[in-house]
C-alpha cells in the first residue's frame, strides 16, 4: 500500500467524497473502495464488498454513510442506488467453514482481495478501511475509519452488510432457536443464552471461544478464581 500522491492532502472537512476528488485531481482513477461485514460475528459467513463510484453527481449516493450508522431501511435504499450507479461492484462470501480453516484475519484479507479481483473494471487505486491489504496488484491507501470518510469504502460497507444481513435472515429460518435475524450472528445476551441452551449450530464458527465452550471443547472460566486474580 502507498500514500496519497506527493503534494496532495485531504482536508478533514472535505466530506465523504474528498478522497476520490483528491485522487482524481492527480489523474488517478478508477478508484475502488473495499470493506467487510461479519468479522466479529461468531456465526455465519464473512462478506466483503468492493465498489467503484463514478465521478460527479452520478457518483453521489443519497444518504450514504458507514453502514453501521444507517438503519436497515436506509442501508437498503443506499444498496439500491449503489448497484444502479456504480461503475463496478462486487460481493464475496467466505463461509464459516473457510473462516475456521483460515483464521479470521487471513479470511478477512482474502475476502477483500477477492472482492477487488472480481470487479469488472480493474481499479487503478484502492482505498481500504483501517488497515493496508497487500496483494491487490495496484497502489492504495488504508484510511482510518474509512467507511465514515471515503464514499467508495462506505459504499462497499453497505454492499457487504446488506448482503450478509440478508443471508443471516435466511439462516434464521433454518435455525430459528438462535435468532440470527436479530443479532446477525454477533455475540449478544440472547445469542449467548441460545448457545448455552442448544449448543452451536452447524453455521457457528468453532474458532470462537464462546462457541467452543458451548460445544464442550473449552472449559468455562472459574468465576471465583478470576475474581481472586483480579484482586491480587
Amino acid at each position: 500500500m502507498s500514500d496519497l500522491p506527493r503534494g496532495s492532502t485531504v482536508r478533514r472537512d472535505a466530506g465523504l467524497y474528498g478522497y476520490e476528488r483528491t485522487l482524481r485531481r492527480h489523474g488517478i482513477e478508477p478508484i475502488a473502495g473495499v470493506d467487510e461485514a461479519g468479522r466479529g460475528a461468531c456465526a455465519g459467513p464473512l462478506v466483503a464488498g468492493a465498489a467503484i463510484l463514478p465521478a460527479g453527481k452520478a457518483g453521489i449516493i443519497p444518504g450514504l454513510a458507514d453502514s453501521k450508522l444507517l438503519s436497515e431501511k436506509a442501508r437498503e435504499r443506499c444498496y439500491a442506488h449503489i448497484v444502479k450507479r456504480a461503475l463496478a461492484w462486487s460481493v464475496v462470501v467466505i463461509s464459516h467453514e473457510e473462516c475456521d480453516a483460515l483464521g479470521m484475519h487471513v479470511a478477512n484479507i482474502e475476502a477483500l482481495r477477492r472482492a477487488v479481483a472480481l470487479l469488472d473494471l480493474p481499479p487503478s487505486y484502492v482505498l481500504t478501511d483501517g488497515f493496508p491489504v497487500d496483494g491487490l496488484g495496484v497502489s492504495g491507501l488504508a484510511v482510518w475509519k474509512g467507511d465514515r470518510v471515503a464514499a467508495c469504502i462506505a459504499a462497499a460497507s453497505v454492499l457487504a452488510k446488506v448482503t450478509r444481513d440478508r443471508m443471516m435472515c435466511e439462516l434464521d429460518r433454518d435455525w430459528p432457536a438462535y435468532d440470527f435475524k436479530t443479532h446477525k450472528g454477533y455475540i449478544t445476551d440472547v445469542h449467548s443464552a441460545a448457545l448455552l441452551e442448544h449448543g452451536p449450530s452447524p453455521v457457528h464458527r468453532m474458532r470462537f471461544v464462546n462457541v467452543r465452550r458451548a460445544a464442550g471443547l473449552e472449559p468455562y472460566p472459574d468465576v471465583q478464581n478470576e475474581l481472586v486474580e483480579e484482586l491480587r
